[in-house]
């Protein structure tokens, strides 16, 4: 699909806009589902030894745990640090999935991670009144 430049500037201003206009919880949510693709996408280009691929999507899958983990309101809530530590751990497991071309590394994100997509994806869809405090988006 060729997209003409102009289309392009469209698609990209209309993608600004989604992001500056999202709530909180909206944007957990768009990070989240941003990061799962890059490391779909990672996966897919390990195994077919497409390194540079690769190497793109993961280094843009820690740039998004870094975000979130640097967005992580450690006094929201009892689990911050948990999950704290789920960001440091996966973070990590891609610098050397990158690192060592290991799939399996890339793989175990997944698995880690994906629940927490689905979770978010979830909470962004419940009234605020039914979250402690009301206050959804700053749980992140």
């Amino acid at each position: 699909m060729n997209v003409s430049p102009s289309s392009s500037r469209s698609l990209n201003a209309y993608q600004r806009e989604a992001v500056m206009s999202a709530s909180p919880a909206r944007l957990l949510v768009m990070l989240y589902d941003r990061l799962l693709l890059d490391l779909a996408r990672a996966e897919a280009a390990q195994l077919v030894e497409s390194w540079e691929v690769a190497r793109e999507n993961l280094l843009h899958a820690q740039e998004i745990i870094g975000e979130l983990a640097g967005s992580l309101d450690m006094d929201a809530w009892d689990g911050a640090d948990h999950l704290l530590g789920i960001y440091n751990y996966t973070g990590t497991a891609l610098m050397n999935a990158n690192i060592y071309r290991n799939v399996e590394l890339t793989r175990e994100c997944i698995t880690i991670l994906e629940p927490l997509r689905q979770t978010w994806h979830e909470a962004a869809t419940q009234p605020l009144a039914s979250t402690p405090g009301g206050h959804l988006g700053e749980l992140a």
